[in-house]
């Protein structure tokens, strides 16, 4: 529940900082769409979730 709370908080300032330079691009609107995942409560929710802790888990690994 921490991530996805962090999640959603990190991409919501991520699309209000887009929105207000008027930048916005095919990679900004797939952030967006993870967003609503996130925000929603679809039958496609568990799969989007599934992703994020997926690319969470990799990221995670990572060391330097």
């Amino acid at each position: 529940m921490l991530v996805s709370m962090s999640a959603v908080l990190l991409l919501g300032l991520l699309i209000w900082f887009l929105l207000r330079i008027r930048y916005l691009r095919w990679v900004d609107v797939l952030l967006c769409g993870a967003f609503g995942f996130l925000l929603s409560k679809t039958m496609a929710a568990p799969f989007a979730q599934a992703f994020l802790d997926g690319v969470n888990g990799l990221l995670g690994q990572l060391r330097f």
